[in-house]
């Protein structure tokens, strides 16, 4: 839980600063693919290491995979009907049979119709999210933070003597790894 709440907090963080609007879009569009796809599997370590390869934002992605994870659980039914729909399709089944006689590609699961299902639709949503996550995110800077920073609350705390300590720790030790 503690993890979850570091991950937030970081993301929040982000949100703040100037840099990575693509990065946290990123990682948020990469985020729903962990989500969908199962733990344990090739797809899994292929977005592992496209998060790793370019500059994404972790937090971002974990906490996408968490929550996506959970929506991936409520459309299982439409999921595993869309999966079965592709892999008992007549036409590709010549595709199906060839890919799963390759000697690293059965190790996906595709074969599993929820899988499948599961993928489709992740890849289907990817684009509308990642358009999504980068209007939201720029509408959050531009009008939520710009707002609160003119609030009274806000520059009370701001010229708190905890404030500066928070701050001076934050410059000090707040941006490693």
């Amino acid at each position: 839980m503690t993890l979850l709440i570091k991950q937030i907090i970081n993301l929040i963080k982000m949100l703040h600063s100037e840099t990575g609007l693509y990065q946290i879009t990123w990682g948020l569009t990469l985020g729903a693919f962990l989500g969908f796809s199962p733990f344990f599997s090739i797809q899994t370590f292929l977005i592992f290491l496209i998060l790793l390869i370019f500059r994404v934002q972790f937090g971002a992605a974990f906490l996408s995979a968490f929550f996506f994870k959970l929506v991936a659980f409520m459309i299982d039914p439409l999921a595993d009907s869309l999966g079965r729909w592709a892999l008992e399709s007549p036409s590709a089944r010549p595709l199906w049979t060839s890919l799963y006689n390759m000697p690293v590609i059965p190790y996906t699961r595709f074969n599993n119709s929820i899988v499948m299902g599961s993928f489709l639709v992740a890849l289907v949503l990817a684009p509308f999210l990642f358009f999504l996550f980068k209007l939201l995110i720029t509408k959050y800077r531009t009008y939520v933070v710009v707002n609160f920073e003119k609030t009274k609350i806000w520059k009370a705390i701001k010229a708190t003597k905890f404030y500066d300590y928070y701050a001076k720790y934050d410059d000090l030790y707040g941006r490693q790894g």
